[in-house]
């Protein structure tokens, strides 16, 4: 395949497919806490990691890392302490965010906000080999949380109060996703883009959601999504010269719909089959609904 015959397309499809992977696991439990437009305040956030990162001639990978980072940290803390305003707070450092982005790449030598885009909608040949070695690193750190620690993940996303009677240090665990909710980003920064980093946390989950019915289905079915859109996102976007920021989530998408549409007749063939295995005698009102056969509940 001649795309495999230039370095920056090899580089491009390396950061796809952990973006890929690092995305929906990190995802998953997001949606599970309801937090799934979380993503989207911390690439706000982020944008002023990467304009410091101009400004102090910094990689901007690193930088919007750290300051993500402290942005999640203090998006926690708010959830935690402030009951009334905190939608304030959160929405000042949000906006705070992508204004301090906007100043600090205009204040750096030779900037402007062009050199933003790449990093809002992401870029194929800007993709460099430091930003891969960054990009391996932060996705060895968040796939070694979201499955060294999914037993406790999934506990404290489903139930806050049970996880913490049984002993589970809560705080720190909801901490801990929040820490590697903003290092996705980062990681995810450069082939998706900070504006839409978040569609590829949470589309691929609400997609195998159609299909799976339990918590280790939905997340492995999540992330083969999440490497076929990235893959073929990239792909497409070196073939027909369009944004592989927008082809991936497009194609995500397109996979969600898709697996709507195959959710109800595998809901209905679950049901006549769960019928069907109902004793002769039963009453009828002994027999599972449909409807609720039909729903899918992420269990453990």
């Amino acid at each position: 395949m001649d795309i495999l015959d230039y370095a920056f397309m090899q580089r491009a499809l390396l950061a796809a497919v952990l973006v890929g992977i690092t995305a929906p696991a990190v995802g998953i439990y997001l949606v599970q806490r309801r937090q799934a437009l979380m993503g989207d305040g911390i690439g706000h956030v982020a944008m002023t990691g990467v304009g410091l990162g101009f400004l102090l001639s910094w990689s901007p990978v690193w930088m919007a890392t750290l300051v993500s980072v402290l942005g999640a940290v203090f998006m926690e803390l708010v959830r935690w302490y402030a009951k009334t305003r905190g939608d304030i707070a959160l929405a000042m450092l949000f906006y705070g965010g992508m204004a301090g982005g906007v100043m600090f790449i205009n204040l750096a030598p030779g900037g402007s906000t062009t050199n933003l885009s790449s990093f809002l909608f992401g870029s194929l040949s800007t993709v460099s080999e430091s930003d891969v070695t960054a990009i391996c690193l932060l996705a060895a750190f968040v796939v070694l949380v979201t499955v060294g620690l999914r037993r406790q993940l999934f506990a404290v996303s489903q139930d806050e109060e049970f996880a913490r009677v049984t002993g589970l240090p809560v705080r720190f665990l909801n901490l801990l996703t929040a820490v590697t909710a903003a290092v996705t980003v980062s990681v995810a920064m450069r082939v998706v883009g900070l504006l839409l980093v978040s569609a590829l946390m949470v589309v691929p989950v609400a997609a195998a959601q159609q299909i799976t019915r339990s918590f280790a289905a939905t997340f492995a079915v999540a992330v083969a999504i999440g490497v076929s859109v990235t893959i073929g996102g990239t792909v497409t976007s070196y073939y027909q010269d369009v944004p592989p920021g927008a082809t991936i989530v497009l194609l995500t998408i397109a996979a969600f719909i898709a697996l709507t549409a195959l959710a109800a007749p595998l809901a209905r063939r679950r049901a006549r089959a769960l019928a069907a295995a109902q004793p002769g005698g039963d009453p009828a009102e002994c027999a599972i609904p449909a409807s609720r056969e039909a729903g899918n509940t992420v269990g453990a």
